[in-house]
């Protein structure tokens, strides 16, 4: 099969958790293939060791944890963030199909490489992890242009998942990446935030039951990563109408009033930059975002009892999303009113990159010719719902909504596929129809794991399923 030629320097940015982590030569996160539950586990017991000392900043501890790859399969760590697929699948896929080569094992320092795998330490601050991004695509663009003159001039492709949009971002707008960068595509990347990351940080999360539950609250309070996840929008409900999180703080338990304010602060170095480089005639077609849509997205929140409760609506308005990332915040703010570049994906957060309609998006950008008929949209695209944890011994129900403005939502055979992570097809059938296109269906006796439920309505093709990432814990999720 012919593969696009491709001159540039491809960079895969993953999102939070999406790097493995080790101390000393052994993992201590990077769950592979099968192996997700006793990642966590693994995880867990370090959880002291790899909390983050307070006022880290934008530092390091000096832990001796380093990233050493990317994740490869399905992973999570609860409370800290939603179930994501990993990254072997878009790795493999962009080899596949475009003149591109990771590095191997044995190679040379100066081996022809121009697809890189940033791994960092996603505990940190972003702004850190940013530096050390320019630190790696210096060094990784200088050796691929150095091997051959007619890539003297050759950019930087960067393909960033969640987080490490957040991440591209400050390097390309606020230490000087935009000079060498072409594109900087971003998959449900929280340019605004997420009302889920602050959920996280305000409820927190134990796994597991008794004596051997494992309180992640404490952890995940330390990240400043996490916090520059926090929504950079009005979101909390309050008598006053909808107010910032940084407004609210000191009755929200459990957040850190200075991370909170620094979270603040990073967005706004990030907006006032792109702003700044496009008002100075910069393109404002750098970041090229793709938007979940259509999925039930918590977007505002309510406080009770010094807890959140999250909402699907703003301002009585169901905005949709990815269900994470709300639609409007997965937009720079350069695109903020402008949907000529901005490509949607019904795809679920943590399988977006995986998505029939992404990659055909990541081909149109990245391949050098014009782009080819490829396929269509889906005639019915849904709305999936579907838990992202469970505990043993609960049934995993799935919810579809289809568009119901299209004739005959009402009467298709939407078909719902579990599969283990290991590819193995667990279950299929087709969801009950509940009238005024609502389908549900429940999938029972799954046992501890990781899975991905596919749905989509026939005779469309199952390219454009959607994908929603789901774990089965052993005791009380």
């Amino acid at each position: 099969m012919r593969r696009e030629p491709v001159e540039d320097l491809v960079v895969v940015i993953p999102g939070i958790t999406g790097s493995r982590l080790a101390v000393d030569g052994t993992e201590v996160w990077g769950p592979s293939a099968g192996a997700l539950l006793r990642g966590i586990a693994t995880f867990a017991g370090c959880v002291k060791a790899l909390r983050l000392p307070k006022d880290i900043g934008d530092g390091h501890p000096g832990d001796g944890v380093v990233p050493v790859g990317l994740v490869p399969s399905l992973h999570a760590i609860p409370g800290v963030w939603s179930p994501v697929d990993g990254y072997s699948g878009l790795l493999d896929w962009l080899e596949r199909t475009f003149a591109l080569r990771r590095a191997l094992p044995g190679d040379r320092p100066d081996a022809p490489v121009n697809l890189v795998e940033f791994a960092y330490d996603w505990r940190l601050s972003c702004r850190y992890n940013a530096g050390v991004l320019a630190s790696r695509v210096d060094e990784a663009l200088g050796r691929w242009r150095a091997t051959a003159p007619r890539r003297a001039e050759a950019k930087v492709r960067a393909i960033c998942h969640s987080m490490g949009g957040l991440v591209g971002r400050y390097w390309v707008e606020c230490l000087g990446g935009a000079e060498v960068t072409r594109q900087l595509i971003t998959l449900g990347t929280p340019h605004r935030g997420s009302i889920g990351a602050l959920e996280s940080l305000v409820n927190g999360h134990r796994i597991g039951l008794g004596p051997v539950a494992v309180d992640l609250t404490v952890f995940s309070r330390s990240l400043p990563s996490l916090h520059q996840l926090t929504p950079d929008y009005a979101c909390i409900e309050s008598p006053e109408g909808l107010r910032y999180p940084r407004e609210l703080t000191t009755a929200l338990e459990g957040v850190d009033r200075a991370l909170i304010a620094d979270a603040c602060s990073f967005h706004e170095e990030i907006r006032t930059a792109a702003l700044d480089r496009v008002k100075r005639g910069g393109s404002d077609r750098l970041c090229l975002p793709v938007v979940g849509v259509r999925q039930p997205t918590p977007t505002t929140a309510a406080v009770e009892d010094g807890r959140l409760r999250l909402i699907e609506t703003i301002e009585g308005k169901d905005e949709g999303g990815d269900r994470r990332v709300p639609r409007f915040a997965a937009y720079p703010a350069e695109l903020a009113h402008d949907d000529t570049i901005v490509r949607s994906s019904f795809a679920n957060h943590g399988a977006i990159k995986s998505h029939g309609g992404v990659r055909e998006d990541l081909y149109d950008w990245l391949a050098p010719a014009p782009a080819v008929y490829r396929g269509t949209l889906p005639a019915y695209p849904l709305s999936v719902r579907v838990p992202e944890y469970l505990a043993a011994g609960e049934s995993l129900h799935v919810e579809a909504e289809a568009a119901t403005a299209r004739e005959g939502s009402d009467a298709l055979a939407v078909r719902a596929t579990v599969t283990a992570e290991d590819g193995a097809e667990v279950e299929a059938r087709t969801l009950r129809n509940l009238g005024g296109g609502r389908y549900e269906g429940a999938f029972r006796d799954l046992v501890p794991g990781a899975y991905a439920v596919s749905v989509y309505a026939p005779p469309d093709d199952i390219g454009t399923a959607v994908i929603a990432p789901t774990l089965i814990l052993e005791g009380d999720a």
